[in-house]
């Protein structure tokens, strides 16, 4: 399997590792990358071979979240675009959570955005000690839509609020208890930690794990079309307001936006 944004290897014991492979954008979400992770999930919940799945990332960062450029596209884009594209990323956020194998994050680093939504549908998640986390969409005018349902489900409805209205920063420890996380190791034990976690998967049934994964699914409040679309509609109509536009210039122009305190801002 080749791709471009991200990378695929399965070892004897059918381990998959998935890498994003764009460190020098701390492994920014970009279109293609989008759709690269689409495809090999599906890619790899059919591949019989496959026993669990390892995502990471490559160098110092998991998932900086939207890349500038996927950014830059968004502003121009009609809201029709805007909410295709947003489609997009809820699907494949989807069908990375529906994957019939076990999905483990081992997060290299700090993860914001979009790349908490990635750590929200694995289904465990270990870090390294110094990783920062955080939803950080309001302080462009926007909200962390698209990736709502599955963060949501992850940490619950009280540790959503705080994260998605105060675009507050956390350190591992507090993303650890608030259930984003499944533990926190140093850097030098991370490869042990995650071999440690995926080790049970192996004295049980792949069909019986899938079963379970779907059960487990099922117990949950449904993530289905209705309440998508419902994301994807707020989410298009934050973008359409003045604060939004107000938000992401500053941004692209590396300045406080007008609402930001300058006596508080960091």
């Amino acid at each position: 399997m080749h791709f471009e944004t991200i990378s695929v290897s399965v070892d004897r014991r059918g381990v998959a590792a998935l890498t994003l492979r764009r460190h020098a954008q701390h492994n920014a979400l970009s279109g293609l990358m989008i759709r690269e992770l689409t495809a090999v999930a599906g890619l790899l919940g059919e591949d019989a071979a496959v026993r669990l799945v390892v995502l990471t990332g490559e160098g110092e960062s998991f998932c900086a979240g939207g890349d500038l450029n996927w950014m830059k596209e968004q502003i121009a884009a009609t809201r029709e675009e805007r909410i295709a594209e947003a489609r997009r990323l809820a699907m494949m956020l989807k069908s990375l959570r529906d994957l019939p194998k076990p999905l483990i994050a081992r997060v290299n680093g700090q993860a914001y955005g979009g790349g908490v939504g990635l750590i929200s549908v694995c289904d465990a998640a270990i870090a390294v000690e110094g990783a920062r986390f955080g939803l950080t969409e309001t302080r462009l005018g926007l909200i962390p839509a698209t990736i709502s349902p599955y963060v949501a489900a992850r940490i619950g409805p009280a540790a959503f609020l705080r994260l998605a209205t105060s675009a507050r920063l956390i350190d591992a420890e507090a993303a650890r208890a608030i259930g984003l996380l499944s533990a926190v190791v140093p850097a030098e034990d991370i490869d042990a930690a995650v071999e440690a976690e995926i080790r049970p998967y192996f004295a049980a049934s792949p069909e019986a794990v899938a079963a379970a994964k779907a059960l487990a699914h099922a117990l949950a409040p449904p993530i289905d079309e209705k309440l998508i679309e419902m994301t994807l509609m707020r989410l298009a109509d934050t973008w359409e307001t003045p604060q939004a536009a107000e938000g992401i210039a500053a941004f692209l122009e590396k300045r406080k936006a007008e609402w930001v305190l300058a006596d508080t801002a960091k």
